[in-house]
């Protein structure tokens, strides 16, 4: 689990679906267990309260997204408020919303590994996705669309073999980051790079 304060009264909790396994969860029980899942975001504020030094009082606001093959990135936000005459110190009241993204992205640490995995995903008959550089990193971004009817876990196998899973958003990469290839960029790097 790695946390990350964001302002006084925000904060970011990053877990991977090894950390689940680990808390006894999958990927399934986010969506079907909820005494589960309520006990594991419970337990969760407190440790990054613990951790961050984050005082827990009044309501929070718990923004949870599931990343296909990254895990699950959550951004709590604490709305403080002490007008309430049944305002309890010891009262935290949790709002979750619960969101998934179907897009895959990957960080690379040299462009000579995307052009493995982009030949490896050509051979499959995989050939769209976009390609960024942000912050000494390469990223490619595959959406939902692209990988539809194919096995998704055999594609995330070949990204994972070159690159490891990221948490950065694709409205981030975009905003942030430099496009190198927004479309079709598995097509385009297998053929400006063939052997």
């Amino acid at each position: 689990m790695r946390l990350e304060r964001l302002s006084i009264n925000q904060f970011r909790i990053f877990l991977t679906f090894d950390d689940l396994i680990e808390r006894g969860l999958t990927k399934e029980d986010l969506w079907h267990d909820l005494p589960r899942v309520h006990q594991l975001f419970h337990d969760m504020m407190y440790e990054a309260s613990d951790e961050l030094g984050f005082e827990l009082e009044g309501s929070l606001l718990v923004q949870v997204q599931i990343m296909q093959a990254q895990g699950m990135l959550i951004i709590v936000t604490q709305n403080n408020y002490t007008d309430d005459e049944d305002y309890d110190d010891e009262y935290v009241e949790m709002k979750v919303t619960l969101d998934e993204s179907r897009e895959l992205i990957f960080a690379f640490d040299n462009f000579e590994n995307i052009i493995q995995v982009c030949s490896h995903l050509h051979d499959i008959g995989v050939n769209g996705g976009a390609i960024y550089h942000m912050e000494n990193c390469y990223y490619m971004q595959l959406n939902d669309q692209l990988v539809e009817g194919r096995n998704r876990e055999h594609i995330i196998a070949i990204l994972s073999e070159f690159s490891s899973a990221s948490i950065i958003t694709s409205y981030r990469l975009k905003e942030y980051g430099k496009r190198i290839m927004e479309n079709n960029a598995i097509e385009q790097v297998v053929n400006y790079f063939k052997a």
